[in-house]
C-alpha cells in the first residue's frame, strides 16, 4: 500500500502496519489511521504518519532514552481502548517538539501502543511529568526524509 505524505514523499506500507487510534489525537480526532515509521539516519527516532492528513507526522521517540525511570501511571480506565492483557504489553512512545532553539518530549502526555492489536492511544498520566522536558538545546534542520 502506498501512502502519501507532505514530509517523506510516498511510502510504501504493508496494511498490517496501520495503527489505528480509535480516539484519535488531541486536534487530529479525524486522523484514526498512522503508520510508524523508522528514521533513515537516526535509530532511536520514529515519525508517527498519518494515512489521511499527508501533512501530518509527528516525531516520537521512547521517553527511556532520556529518562531512564520513566513509568506511565495511568488508570485502568485509559488504557481500555488498547485492549491490553496486561499492562506489559503497552509500549510508549514521547512526541517531540520544538520549543525555540530546544527539543523536548511531552512526557506527561505519550502515546502508548499495543502493538499485538495494532492499537494506540493517547493518555495523560497520573503522576507530575512534565510536559516539555529538554532532551537538546541546539536544534538543527527538521529532518525531510525517513
Amino acid at each position: 500500500m502506498e501512502i502519501q505524505t507532505t514530509r517523506f514523499g510516498n511510502v510504501n506500507t504493508k496494511p498490517g502496519d496501520i495503527l489505528l487510534f480509535p480516539s484519535g489525537l488531541p486536534g487530529l480526532k479525524d486522523s484514526l489511521h498512522w503508520v510508524l515509521l523508522a528514521d533513515a539516519e537516526n535509530d532511536s527516532l520514529g515519525w508517527l504518519q498519518s494515512i489521511s492528513r499527508p501533512e501530518s507526522a509527528l516525531a516520537v521517540v521512547n521517553p527511556r532514552r532520556f529518562v531512564k525511570d520513566y513509568q506511565v501511571r495511568v488508570s485502568q480506565r485509559e488504557i481500555l481502548p488498547l485492549q491490553l492483557k496486561t499492562p506489559a504489553d503497552a509500549q510508549a512512545l514521547a512526541i517531540i517538539n520544538k520549543i525555540g532553539s530546544a527539543l523536548t518530549i511531552n512526557l506527561k502526555a505519550p502515546l502508548l501502543f499495543h502493538l499485538g492489536q495494532r492499537l494506540g492511544h493517547q493518555v495523560v498520566v497520573n503522576d507530575d511529568q512534565p510536559l516539555q522536558h529538554v532532551i537538546s538545546h541546539q536544534v538543527s534542520q527538521t529532518r525531510k526524509s525517513a
